[in-house]
C-alpha cells in the first residue's frame, strides 16, 4: 500500500501507510522527537494488531533503526511500552527490558533515562491472575524508555515543573523559621538557596497520569459516526510532558504508531510541527475529530470522517478554527 496523505492542520500532517517506509521518506537528521506508544507484545492478538512476543524486539527494531538516522543530534526517541506476563504462568516477559539493552547495544542509541508512568485509573489485569486467582497485583505501571541519539540531547526540565507540596509552599514563605540548614548523609548541603521560589518542583520520573477521559471531542466523534475509539489511546499529559521538555515550538515531532493521534493534536497545541504515521485509515479518519472545533455539528463530523475513511485528503486549516487543546 502506497502512502497517502489523510489530512493536514496548521502545524501537521497524518499519514496512512507503513511507518517503515514513511520514515525513509523523511530527510535524516531531520526530527526532533519521536514520541510513539507501540502495539505492545502481549499474548492475545488485539484489533489494532500487535505482533508475538518472540519476534516483537526484532520488528521493533526496524523502525527504531530508521529512527537513529532520522533524529537530529540532540534528538530523542521516547518509547511507551506496557509489560506482559508469560504464556501460562505469573511470571512476567523481559521483552521491554531488552529492547533498551538492544537498542543501545546494536543501534547505537543511548539511554538518557527511564520513566514509569503510572496509571491509577487502569483494571486490574491479567483477569487470571489477578482477578480469579488472587495471586497477583494489578499492572498499573507502563515503562517509558527515553532514548537519545547522542549523550547530549536536547531537554529542558523548567518547562515541565511539578506544583510544589504543600510543605514546601509554607517553607518558601518563611524559610528561616520552617527549616534549619545542614548536610544530608548524602553529602548534599540543602541549605543554599532551598527557600528559592523557582516556579516548581523537579519532577520524577514516576508520571502519574490517569487515562480517563470519556466526553472529549475525540470520543463524541467516534459516538456521531458510529465507531468506537482506539483501544490503547495514551492521555494528552503523557506526550505533552515530553514534547514540552524535549523540543522548542517549530521543532518536529513524529509519531510512528499515530492511532488516535494524541501525540498530533498536543503538538498542534504546543506549536510544534507534527507528523503522523498510521496505518489503519479508519483510526485517521476519526483522530481528525481531536482537531475539529468542538462545536462542529453532527452532519459535518459525519462528512469528515467519510471523506478521509474513503481515501480522500482533507485540509483542516481553519475549517472549524482548531480550537483542540492538549487539556481536552
Amino acid at each position: 500500500m502506497s502512502p497517502s496523505l489523510a489530512y493536514r492542520t496548521v502545524h501537521g500532517e497524518a499519514w496512512c501507510g507503513d511507518s517503515l517506509d514513511l520514515l525513509a521518506r523523511l530527510d535524516d537528521n531531520s526530527v526532533n522527537l519521536v514520541m510513539t506508544s507501540p502495539p505492545f507484545a502481549l499474548l492475545r492478538k488485539k484489533e489494532y494488531g500487535n505482533e508475538d512476543q518472540h519476534d516483537y524486539i526484532d520488528w521493533l527494531a526496524q523502525f527504531a533503526a530508521l529512527v537513529h538516522r532520522k533524529l537530529t543530534a540532540d534528538g530523542s526517541f521516547v518509547l511507551d511500552l506496557g509489560g506482559a506476563y508469560q504464556k501460562g504462568t505469573p511470571t512476567r516477559s523481559l521483552y521491554n527490558f531488552r529492547i533498551p539493552i538492544r537498542f543501545c547495544d546494536d543501534l547505537g542509541f543511548f539511554l538518557a533515562e527511564d520513566f514509569y508512568w503510572y496509571n491509577p485509573a487502569k483494571l486490574p489485569s491479567p483477569i487470571e491472575w489477578v482477578n480469579k486467582r488472587k495471586i497477583r497485583v494489578k499492572d498499573a505501571v507502563n515503562t517509558v524508555w527515553w532514548f537519545s541519539k547522542t549523550e547530549w540531547p536536547k531537554a529542558d526540565v523548567t518547562k515541565v515543573l511539578a506544583p510544589y507540596s504543600d510543605r514546601m509552599k509554607k517553607l518558601l514563605a518563611d524559610p528561616d523559621a520552617f527549616y534549619k540548614a545542614k548536610d544530608r548523609p548524602s553529602g548534599h548541603d540543602i541549605g543554599m538557596g532551598f527557600g528559592k521560589d523557582n516556579g516548581g518542583a523537579i519532577p520524577s520520573n514516576l508520571l502519574q497520569i490517569p487515562n480517563t477521559d470519556s466526553n472529549g471531542g475525540y470520543l463524541r466523534g467516534c459516538k456521531t459516526v458510529g465507531g468506537k475509539g482506539h483501544p490503547a489511546r495514551f492521555p494528552p499529559k503523557l506526550p505533552e510532558f515530553f514534547i514540552k521538555m524535549l523540543t522548542e515550538p517549530g521543532d518536529l515531532v513524529v509519531d510512528i504508531f499515530a492511532g488516535s493521534n494524541t501525540a498530533g493534536q498536543v503538538a498542534e497545541s504546543l506549536g510544534r510541527r507534527w507528523q503522523a504515521f498510521e496505518l489503519s485509515r479508519d483510526y485517521l479518519a476519526a483522530s481528525a475529530f481531536r482537531f475539529l472545533d468542538p462545536g462542529a455539528g453532527d452532519d459535518e463530523l459525519r462528512s469528515i470522517h467519510a471523506a478521509i475513511a474513503n481515501g480522500e485528503t482533507l485540509d483542516l486549516r481553519g475549517q472549524f478554527g482548531l480550537l483542540a487543546t492538549a487539556a481536552e
